[in-house]
């Protein structure tokens, strides 16, 4: 094991989009025990700063694993494609217009009940577009593909952030 492996080898997992989020979790805790820097404490500062570097590390490759977007995109950059979003913001008109139509939707629903069930289709479409994210990554090997859908899942993302802030209004 390596600080520079990647994510999947860190874990001993298959570098798919699809995994088993107790095998994730399992490895983690284990990975953990083994960096963990109280276990280093007889070792001296500089065991403790490397085990620390170690945790730090699991850490962040957990993070990035155990979220299905942030693990898209990850699995888009190691395959040579990079989400770039910054950059490339460019999206189907239909997605785009799917996107307005929800934002009006948004700007005229009144109550909560109208609120979360706009968050019901969204959240259904999020889970449509992680569906092909996988069959993008896992099965066709579709790289630039899967970036573009990680792009569609950012403004997702986005979207269902804004209706949550709108709910949040709506209770207070």
């Amino acid at each position: 094991m390596r600080i520079e492996d990647d994510d999947f080898i860190l874990f001993g997992l298959p570098r798919r989009h699809a995994l088993v989020r107790a095998d994730l979790d399992s490895r983690w805790r284990a990975l953990q025990a083994e960096v963990h820097p109280d276990r280093f404490a007889a070792q001296g500062a500089a065991a403790q700063r490397v085990a620390m570097q170690w945790a730090v590390r699991v850490n962040e490759a957990y993070q990035r694993l155990k979220d299905p977007l942030a693990r898209g995109a990850y699995l888009c950059e190691l395959a040579g494609a990079p989400v770039d979003a910054e950059n490339n913001t460019a999206m189907p008109p239909a997605f785009l217009m799917q996107q307005m139509e929800w934002r009006e939707a948004l700007d005229e629903a009144r109550g909560a009940a109208a609120v979360e069930r706009i968050d019901e289709q969204v959240a259904a479409q999020e889970g449509t577009l992680l569906a092909q994210l996988a069959r993008q990554l896992d099965e066709a090997g579709d790289a630039p593909a899967a970036a573009q859908t990680v792009r569609a899942l950012m403004f997702v993302k986005r979207f269902r952030d804004d209706i949550g802030r709108r709910l949040e209004a709506l209770d207070a």
